[in-house]
């Protein structure tokens, strides 16, 4: 059985983060979404919070899970016995900081390769950061998140602006 890893910090998760793990899924037997939980960032959501509004995204997609992670990412993907990693890719300058993060994980566990996949053009602009730009400024961020996760989101930010 392979099992793959799509680590991040999915604050909030995106459809290209979505688009990923739908590709993801297709080429192993099972998925796990690590959610990030690093005390050195200060995401918007919850670990809690983002690994519910992941699972939300995610139904239908059987062989899919997702959990909370902390520390080095390689250590995550031994515990879960994964041989593969998946980070997806918007342009030239992404991969110029994921081959680095790659060949450190590769030196730190040879058991763990790194698959790049290319964002479906419909998302190449598109970043959790841009939906929390959007967002705080009221846009309309529908064509950015899962609809299962919309209400949350803006939810989020009404508590934000005290409304």
């Amino acid at each position: 059985m392979i099992t793959g890893i799509y680590p991040g910090s999915f604050d909030p998760i995106t459809l290209g983060h979505l688009d990923i793990i739908k590709r993801s899924a297709k080429l192993v037997d099972h998925l796990v979404i690590g959610v990030l939980n690093n005390s050195a960032k200060k995401p918007m959501f919850t670990a809690k919070e983002r690994v519910e509004m992941i699972r939300l995204s995610i139904v239908g997609l059987e062989n899919v899970s997702v959990e909370t992670f902390d520390g080095l990412t390689v250590e995550f993907a031994k515990r879960k016995k994964a041989t593969v990693m998946f980070r997806g890719l918007r342009a030239v300058t992404d991969f110029e900081y994921e081959i680095q993060i790659a060949q450190t994980n590769h030196a730190l566990n040879p058991e763990i390769d790194t698959v790049f996949l290319t964002t479906s053009v419909q998302y190449s602009y598109l970043s959790s950061s841009i939906v929390k730009e959007v967002a705080s400024y009221k846009g309309e961020i529908s064509k950015f998140v899962p609809a299962s996760i919309l209400p949350a989101v803006l939810k989020k930010f009404e508590s934000i602006r005290g409304v």
